[in-house]
């Protein structure tokens, strides 16, 4: 009766967390958290231990395939630069390779296709569009990227190959923060992305919009900060988090303390498991990380365009807002300050591996010969509905 009793419960409860209190999920994610997972149970594909091995490589002739991570930026000030946006312009137009990415002036996409057929090895936003919807999360597009990339080419069994850049919170909420405008200006809570989980959107009730509008625009940092609902708060660990773990958006579905532990957890060790992250702050070692790890040159050094618009805009705060910001990304500052101890950890065993370290350091991105892709206005790319197909 026992046996039967477990298999019947399993049956009719099949949930990942159905089982378990929040607090054993929170248990079970910090004993999981810091190991290699299995090639079976890993949503993300190949980890980045998985690619430490000396005979791997990333085969643009078979069927790897790179996965361009990218989480929805507070900024949407014109003239500002956004980490992820640069890195995945990098991708496309800046890998040498053996045959480059094409970006047709009359298309607002580029094709990045492997040398000998006509499938892509990247899925980003510049080449596939936004086919796992608008700024898709950790939940949404690991859900979703085998199956569309199925609708486009052949089913095959491919190797995933996931990849993302993070910024460091504080400074991603005051880049909304626009000069000359004296407002922020970024996405409306609730509007255009779904937020799908566990087979639906999120409802207006779990993601309530904070005032009528479609943007940001116009609405003072008080407000914006005030705002109960703003997604802006943790933004990074809620895009990173596996969101099926805590019922994703129905803040009812478990306590806020248990959420925000198990999120944390499920955000470093989704973090981990990437073949490859990098911080917006250390353009050249995120260079020199994913050039090691993946074998592949880009054509130019990386620019390190750092805080300069944060810096000023953070010397404008009253003490009680820049103590709100802090309150409000208490996760993300967390998960950043975790993200910067396995990046420099990763640097330091990719540099003790490099006989040749101080002559690569000092020169990536300086290749004699390059050929790469039609050139084309970026600035045309800026609007997120052209990449709905």
């Amino acid at each position: 009766m026992c046996v039967f009793g477990i298999f019947g419960f399993g049956y009719f409860c099949p949930d990942k967390v159905c089982a378990l209190s929040s607090k054993e999920t929170a248990a079970l994610l910090e004993d999981r958290f810091g190991k290699p997972l299995g090639r079976a149970s890993n949503k993300v594909g190949l980890s980045y231990d998985d690619m430490l091995n000396d005979d791997f490589s990333f085969d643009m002739d078979s069927h790897d395939v790179m996965v361009f991570f990218t989480y929805a930026e507070n900024c949407q000030c014109p003239g500002v630069p956004v980490g992820g946006t640069s890195f995945g312009k990098h991708l496309v137009h800046d890998l040498d390779l053996k045959r480059p990415c094409s970006c047709p002036i009359s298309r607002k996409r580029c094709y990045c296709f492997r040398p000998h057929s006509n499938q892509s090895w990247l899925f980003s936003r510049y080449t596939t569009g936004w086919k796992c919807g608008l700024h898709a999360d950790w939940t949404e597009l690991t859900s979703c990227v085998d199956e569309k990339l199925d609708i486009l080419e052949d089913v095959m069994k491919r190797r995933y190959f996931y990849i993302t850049l993070l910024r460091e919170p504080v400074a991603s909420i005051l880049l909304g923060i626009c000069p000359n405008f004296g407002t922020f200006r970024g996405e409306q809570p609730g509007k255009d992305l779904e937020h799908f989980c566990k087979g639906r959107p999120a409802t207006e009730a779990e993601v309530q919009p904070c005032y009528e509008g479609d943007t940001w625009e116009g609405v003072e940092l008080d407000e914006f900060t005030d705002c109960e609902s703003n997604l802006a708060a943790n933004r990074q660990t809620r895009m990173l988090s596996d969101l099926e773990l805590v019922g994703c958006y129905d803040k009812k579905y478990m306590s806020k303390i248990d959420r925000d532990r198990i999120m944390l957890a499920s955000a470093k060790k989704n973090l981990e498991s990437m073949a490859f992250f990098g911080l917006t702050e250390y353009q050249k070692i995120s260079q020199y990380i994913f050039e090691e790890t993946f074998n592949l040159r880009f054509a130019i050094p990386f620019e390190q365009n750092n805080a300069t618009l944060s810096s000023s805009t953070l010397t404008t705060l009253t003490p009680r807002q820049s103590a709100k910001i802090v309150e409000l990304n208490s996760l993300d500052i967390e998960l950043y300050k975790f993200s910067k101890k396995l990046l420099f950890a990763r640097f330091e065993k990719l540099k003790s591996r490099d006989s040749d370290f101080e002559e690569r350091f000092n020169h990536l991105g300086e290749l004699t010969i390059k050929n790469g892709p039609t050139e084309f206005d970026w600035d045309k790319l800026d609007d997120p509905t052209e990449y709905s197909n």
